[in-house]
């Protein structure tokens, strides 16, 4: 057994925390009114900025990094 199939679990582990961490403190504006239709606002398009910005690429990069890291146990097993 290799050392990469020794840290994997450890790794996807520590991914997935971190993605459902920062899927969790995304700001959604929908609110509790966006599931009946409302909450919209006419806002079709909606800048990210400063720290919202960077949770975003972040979740997409660990997101990403987790899909990778799967794919890599599979070729490991």
């Amino acid at each position: 057994m290799t050392i990469i199939a020794k840290l994997l679990p450890y790794i996807q582990i520590i991914l997935s925390v971190i993605l459902v961490v920062a899927i969790l403190l995304q700001q959604s504006d929908a609110g509790s009114g966006g599931a009946f239709g409302g909450g919209d606002s006419g806002a079709l398009y909606h800048t990210r900025r400063g720290f919202d910005k960077f949770l975003f690429i972040t979740t997409i990069i660990v997101g990403v990094l987790f899909a990778a890291s799967a794919f890599v146990a599979i070729l490991v097993k």
